[in-house]
């Protein structure tokens, strides 16, 4: 193979592209390789077991009882469908380039260096503070259980929020812990762990829906579509971006509420692009990445669907509570016992989210160290489990901190724009690889393209848009000092600079 030399215009600069053949071939390299132990049952496993976490629990509520009504199903239906529009573009990139990485690799393989660094420190960000968000609502549910079993913990120890003055969360400091030590240990073992967590929080999710399905009360869906009940209120740095730029403002209710709710449940379906940071370790990842990012996306979707319509068909959606909306919705229509087991499967599936998510993010990290864009120490993998170890146990320790001292819930819609630029960069990445490349084989091939990629596009920046302009901010100034570090150290140390003769 024929590297293209960096001292080239076409392969130098901020947008020169690393090969596909290249990328493999770097999966190959005896101290930096991922163990292929993965199948398509694995990969949909982790994929529902990422994306079932607190939406379906919380965010249901929230949005039909302030945004959608019991129209918070088609809520989920658009959020769902714009994820499926971005799922088509992984699936293409996860089959024809195998390689750790998720967006960064396919960026880099398309659209250049300097983009490839940006969404990979997003995608730092973007999985590191949903793992501590995770963490930290995990810790909430397993205190609500500890406390109705008669146990306490001391207030100073139970997170920033409920101690007075520094506060420290210990159950989402080891649960971060713990996790990090399963994923070190391989990621086999973690496909198991996560198959048995994921399989309970699906069996309490169809007891929600089945059990639900008995107490619908079919007055409850009138007016399915509430009337408009104006502007969400907000100004200033509050308010979304496409009511400064456009003077669009969000509605409550009527048929804007809806796509309104679906910027909101957009966040309960974040991680199935997870599943892409995994093709390195998937067996067949031409046939089963596929499947498993298609397919999990699908499963998910329908539960969502089905809780939504269920929930607030058992009680009116005025009536809805926010904080705990399936729960209460079983103690309003007198069967308290179904709230217990919503808190603990609540509580179990959020252990799947978080562990899932840092994984996702050791990978990528991995990715970027291997490629010299980060130091190349963290790359290492190790010697007998075959995971990274170290990039491993860096992060998890210091998610694990992060997750013990801090209080983040404001930073939680990072996540939410963070995941929808990756599928942006996505999107267009597929039509820049095909014009560059259309001898690549292709196992599974993006429909309708480029009209497909370019709706994904521009459904995801219309949600990005509707995001408050204050995480416009907060995100802008992560991005520019992403940009900072890789101007000083990762142009100089990348492995693209390496002239290699042919």
């Amino acid at each position: 193979m024929k590297d293209r030399d960096p001292n080239n215009r076409s392969a130098g600069g901020w947008f020169r592209t690393k090969t596909i053949e290249q990328s493999i071939q770097d999966t190959e390299e005896p101290d930096h390789a991922l163990n292929r132990s993965l199948s398509a049952l694995d990969l949909t496993v982790f994929g529902v077991g990422v994306i079932i976490g607190t939406g379906i629990f919380v965010l249901t509520g929230a949005v039909a009882k302030e945004q959608a009504g019991p129209a918070t199903a088609l809520a989920f239906v658009v959020a769902g469908i714009v994820c499926a529009l971005a799922a088509l573009c992984y699936a293409e990139f996860a089959s024809t380039v195998p390689v750790a990485g998720s967006a960064y690799t396919f960026s880099y393989a398309s659209i250049g260096e300097l983009p490839a660094w940006i969404i990979g420190w997003d995608l730092i960000l973007e999985f590191a503070l949903g793992t501590a968000v995770v963490a930290v609502g995990w810790s909430g549910y397993v205190r609500s259980l500890m406390d109705n079993a008669g146990w306490h913990l001391p207030a100073a120890l139970a997170g920033p929020d409920v101690a007075e003055g520094v506060g420290f969360d210990l159950l989402a400091f080891l649960l971060v812990l713990a996790l990090t030590a399963v994923l070190v240990l391989g990621t086999k073992l973690s496909a198991r762990v996560t198959t048995l967590i994921v399989a309970i929080k699906v069996v309490v999710v169809l007891i929600v829906i089945v059990a639900g399905a008995f107490f619908i009360d079919a007055k409850n869906y009138t007016p399915f579509i509430p009337p408009s009940a104006g502007r969400v209120e907000g100004s200033g740095l509050d308010a979304p971006l496409v009511q400064l730029m456009f003077g669009y403002e969000p509605t409550t209710f009527g048929v804007q509420g809806i796509f309104t709710a679906a910027a909101v449940v957009f966040f309960a379906f974040i991680g199935f692009d997870v599943v892409a940071t995994t093709a390195e370790e998937t067996v067949n990842p031409q046939r089963d990445m596929p499947r498993g990012i298609l397919g999990s996306l699908l499963i998910c979707t329908v539960l969502y669907v089905a809780v939504s319509l269920v929930v607030t068909g058992m009680q009116k959606y005025t009536e809805l509570s926010v904080s705990a909306p399936l729960a209460d919705a079983f103690k309003a229509t007198g069967h308290p016992w179904y709230a217990g087991a919503i808190s603990f499967g609540a509580a179990v599936g959020l252990t799947t989210v978080c562990m899932i998510l840092l994984l996702g993010q050791t990978r990528v990290f991995f990715a970027m160290s291997r490629d010299g864009l980060l130091p190349r120490f963290f790359s290492k993998t190790h010697p007998h489990f075959r995971t990274p170890y170290r990039s491993t146990i860096l992060l998890g320790v210091v998610i694990a901190i992060v997750a013990g001292f801090t209080s983040i819930e404001e930073l939680a819609e990072l996540v939410n724009i963070g995941t929808l630029f990756a599928f942006a960069i996505v999107a267009l990445g597929v039509i820049i690889l095909r014009r560059t490349r259309p001898d690549l084989h292709r196992a599974f091939r993006t429909p309708w393209v480029p009209l497909l990629p370019i709706v994904s596009i521009a459904a995801s920046l219309w949600l990005m848009l509707n995001l408050p302009t204050e995480t416009w901010v907060r995100f802008a100034a992560w991005m520019a000092l992403g940009f900072v570090i890789y101007a000083v150290y990762g142009r100089s140390h990348s492995r693209m600079n390496a002239t290699t003769k042919p």
